[in-house]
């Protein structure tokens, strides 16, 4: 886990940030996963765990600091006028540093995302550094964010989380996935319902915005009702301020599926997903949390409000598709994970429902075999 005194390669980004990220400056500060054993997740399987030297990482803010200033100054900046600024020049990371500082630009710089997969792993000394370079190259910025485990964030001091939170440090996003200790367990997610709620409570503690990640499906159908519970009691206890939703899913790379295809593991459908969602939503009492839904993988787009006044409406969505023929529950489905459908309001739309009624004849799909087509289908997302 220690960090390779190499020379400095170029500028790097690594494979992911959240959706709410998007428009964020993405500045890799580790390399990969240090626990690295969760088995819903094959993203850094095979890849091995570093720190970033914190000169790196100034480089690389410096990187994106002087193409900030091509940008400005250039209409087209991948033309490469001259603009009697100095050129830094380190290989092909030249290319990816403009294209992340002119990404930057044209979403006006509001926000930073520190990546990979736990950032809060780094000595809070050195994370201070990185903070405050960032606000000192660009002290525009309003929001830095980042990964976190809770294991890692259990081993934090209030002190060291007061210190970032005053550097700039305003949200941690961890994947909390289940309050389930049996699901975690199965997963190998490396963390217990305990550390989920001493790591949020001590983010919450300092300022600091949490985004907890829950995984509807995680626990299978064995597990699906504790797999609910014991999340909203985490939840509960916690009440962080976003609540973000992710339905799992099995593509043939994920280590989970090798439990599922030996029927360790029965995955839910949709309809068990829903009645998850609906005792998920039963059992949050007394938090305030903001419930998003930005993922594809998620059968509805707009399940998202504000608890507890939104709670009716986020239900309504759920009561509205159990409603729904078996045959228009099949529509739905297939439409959402095809991309055409993001809410129940367009199987309304003739033109789309048109298209969704004529792919399932031609795929000769039926109530027995969709739950499988789905499931390919929703492994294009991942």
């Amino acid at each position: 886990m220690s960090a390779p005194r190499d020379f400095y390669q170029g500028f790097e980004q690594g494979p992911i940030r959240p959706p709410s990220e998007a428009r964020s400056l993405l500045i890799r500060v580790t390399r990969n996963c240090a626990w690295n054993q969760c088995l819903f997740c094959p993203l850094y399987k095979e890849k091995k765990f570093s720190l970033r030297p914190v000169d790196h990482i100034k480089k690389d803010i410096d990187f994106v600091s002087h193409y900030l200033t091509v940008v400005q100054h250039q209409d087209n900046p991948y033309q490469q006028k001259e603009v009697g600024l100095p050129v830094i020049r380190v290989g092909q990371s030249d290319a990816l540093a403009l294209q992340a500082a002119y990404h930057w630009f044209r979403y006006n710089m509001k926000s930073v995302f520190l990546q990979d997969s736990d950032t809060l792993i780094v000595h809070p000394d050195e994370l201070l550094q990185i903070l405050q370079y960032l606000k000192q190259k660009f002290p525009w910025i309003t929001r830095i964010t980042s990964y976190a485990r809770s294991a890692t964030l259990t081993k934090r001091s209030i002190e060291d989380l007061r210190m970032l939170k005053r550097a700039g440090l305003t949200r941690i996003h961890v994947g909390f996935e289940s309050g389930s200790d049996k699901v975690l367990h199965m997963v190998c997610k490396g963390a217990t319902k305990e550390a989920h709620i001493e790591a949020g409570i001590k983010v919450k503690q300092e300022g600091i915005e949490l985004s907890a990640y829950v995984m509807p499906g995680l626990g299978g159908s064995e597990l699906s009702h504790e797999h609910v519970i014991e999340t909203a009691d985490a939840l509960n206890q916690i009440n962080p301020d976003y609540i973000r939703l992710r339905q799992l899913a099995l593509p043939p790379q994920f280590p989970l599926y090798k439990t599922y295809r030996n029927e360790a593991f029965h995955p839910c459908n949709d309809a068990l997903i829903v009645k998850e969602l609906s005792l998920l939503l039963e059992k949050l009492e007394g938090v305030t949390s903001i419930i998003t839904s930005d993922h594809i993988l998620n059968l509805f787009a707009n399940f998202e409000g504000r608890l507890p006044m939104d709670k009716n409406r986020l239900q309504r969505i759920l009561n509205n598709f159990m409603q729904l023929s078996l045959q228009k529950q099949m529509e739905y489905r297939v439409g959402r994970r095809l991309g055409m459908y993001a809410t129940l309001q367009d199987l309304e739309n003739p033109l789309l429902s048109k298209r969704v009624t004529r792919f399932i004849k031609d795929n000769h799909l039926t109530k027995k075999n969709v739950d499988a087509f789905i499931e390919g289908l929703m492994q294009r997302f991942i």
